[in-house]
């Protein structure tokens, strides 16, 4: 009943009349867009065709932010727009559109959409199977999620397409849904997950209507295919508000549909302080610019739950090393059957782990070796984080700190035990000269890319 609700809405604003804002009303401007955004739009009119610059970056533009990338929409079909540029590619299944590649810009153009409808078009929750269906630029507006990221921008005119109120919505700095919450969520539940991210990111209020069914619909991210929460995740993740977000997210009962191992990870108070130590550092890096790696931040996630079974296993007198590799297996597979994390960032959560034990051995020419590794910078910031959670003492993340900057003879001395005897000293000396590339085997400390 609700489905032939939205399909007699959906078709009665078939062709509604958008408001148009002229540049007089607001503040985006045509120099705010790219050299790549501005060519391909100009080229699809000159073609006689609608374009438009929008979704985020209109939105962020209108909150005064400098966007990542710009999309643009158009009537044109991939089939169309291919054609007119050199370097263009039609991509997708369930959404087909062209990248088009000016320089080192990739610009996203799809095609006006309109809302699936009909038998077949949702699953039994009321998930959207399909979104392939070429509408008119007000079915467009309509079939997106949230009134903020309907907006179009014509860099022709400078002017503001507005079909749902969204302008009205980003003065107020208000998240609202297009259309009945609980059905758009059903369709896809990710929108719940974006609501929060978006809301801390970008300082908004979820509008109350909006807000209400989260907690209540929580259970339906158990049907989001594990590959796309993953990629949602790691939006979350890197949105430099994760703090914000994960608290929002366990407000609105959505911790344990991303990550199921997290809802025990933060009732444990040592869980709590290392996972808010991880994110807030994460969170300062990229608004410092600096890079981040989201196998390093998943790696911080899923630590309190390896570092558990791990403990349980020696507890049962299995040995510690394959003890901790057989718990980084389980928790991964664990894990795996709600969130896709790619094998490639398992294999480095893998590494930054292993090392972990690494750390206490502090004798002899193990510490030179440890710094030989290729993961070792990642490994070590990774400690950091674990004495900043008091998990480790923080004398020793300092003996790792000062080892690193350490010139060899000082190396020396911070690897002598006051109690070893002097036979002991003067073998270490005479091994001094025989391992000369200890000194290139500091990593440069400005490499944080993990």
């Amino acid at each position: 009943m609700i489905r032939r609700l939205l399909d007699r809405l959906l078709a009665s604003r078939r062709g509604a009349a958008p408001r148009v804002h002229p540049r007089e009303r607001h503040a985006m401007r045509n120099e705010q867009l790219s050299a790549a955004a501005r060519t391909v739009t100009a080229k699809l009119q000159q073609a006689g065709f609608k374009a438009f610059i929008v979704g985020g970056a209109v939105r962020d533009l209108l909150l005064g932010i400098a966007p990542k990338d710009f999309d643009v929409a158009t009537d044109g079909t991939p089939e169309q727009v291919k054609p007119l540029f050199r370097r263009a590619f039609i991509i997708g299944r369930r959404f087909r559109l062209v990248h088009v590649h000016v320089g080192n810009e990739v610009i996203e153009v799809s095609t006006f959409r309109a809302a699936q409808t009909g038998d077949g078009a949702t699953d039994e929750h009321g998930r959207l199977l399909s979104d392939n269906v070429y509408g008119t630029q007000a079915e467009d507006a309509l079939r997106r999620d949230f009134t903020i990221n309907a907006l179009y921008f014509d860099p022709a005119t400078e002017s503001v397409w507005d079909y749902v109120g969204g302008l009205t919505d980003i003065r107020a700095r208000r998240l609202k849904l297009i259309g009945p919450p609980v059905t758009r969520y059903r369709e896809d539940p990710v929108r719940m997950l974006r609501a929060v991210r978006l809301a801390a990111k970008l300082g908004l209020t979820i509008d109350a209507r909006s807000d209400e069914p989260i907690a209540r619909l929580a259970p339906l991210m158990q049907n989001v295919p594990p590959a796309r929460l993953f990629d949602e995740m790691q939006k979350l993740l890197l949105s430099g508000h994760a703090v914000e977000t994960l608290q929002s997210l366990r407000v609105h009962g959505l911790s344990h549909g991303l990550l199921p191992l997290l809802g025990v990870i933060v009732e444990q108070p040592l869980g709590q302080r290392f996972i808010d130590a991880a994110l807030g550092g994460t969170d300062q890096r990229l608004r410092d610019g600096k890079p981040v790696s989201p196998a390093f931040l998943f790696a911080t996630l899923l630590w309190q739950r390896v570092l558990a079974t791990w403990s349980d296993a020696k507890a049962r007198g299995e040995r510690p090393a394959p003890a901790l590799f057989a718990a980084m297996d389980a928790v991964l597979a664990a894990q795996a059957q709600q969130l896709a994390i790619p094998r490639r960032f398992e294999a480095t959560m893998k590494e930054i782990w292993s090392l972990q034990p690494r750390f206490e051995q502090r004798v002899g020419a193990r510490p030179a070796r440890l710094l030989e590794q290729p993961r070792f910078r990642a490994a070590y910031d990774f400690l950091l984080l674990r004495a900043a959670a008091g998990e480790v003492p923080q004398a020793l993340a300092d003996w790792w700190t000062r080892f690193q900057d350490a010139s060899l003879d000082e190396r020396e001395v911070m690897l002598r035990p006051d109690e070893a005897p002097a036979k002991r000293r003067r073998g270490r000396g005479r091994r001094r000269s025989a391992r000369p590339a200890d000194a290139q085997a500091v990593p440069d400390r400005l490499d944080e890319s993990h």
